[in-house]
């Protein structure tokens, strides 16, 4: 794999890990419901259709072909967009 494809792999894990963040943050409330049995089939899509959709990506990009590099650049997404809200919540709550 040429180092442009691995750039853009990386790319875009880094924004599909800011994208998981964010939809998880939306679906909160869905996720930590009274019901249950809603709780746990809520929590069950989200998983599917997140781990579908990043493979799907994957797949259109460079054939399904997956580094264990892809999921720091995933975490790295996922923590830095926790952190901007954080800044953005602190400035909005003044």
């Amino acid at each position: 794999m040429n180092i442009k494809l691995q750039l853009l792999t990386l790319m875009v894990s880094f924004i599909y890990g800011i994208f998981f963040s964010f939809f998880l943050s939306l679906n909160y409330k869905f996720i930590y419901s009274d019901k249950k049995i809603f709780k746990i089939i809520i929590s069950l899509l989200i998983v599917i259709v997140s781990v579908l959709l990043y493979f799907i990506i994957l797949k259109m990009i460079n054939n399904g072909i997956f580094h264990m590099y892809e999921i720091f650049f995933i975490i790295l997404g996922f923590i830095i967009e926790n952190w901007i809200s954080g800044i953005i919540a602190k400035k909005t709550h003044k």
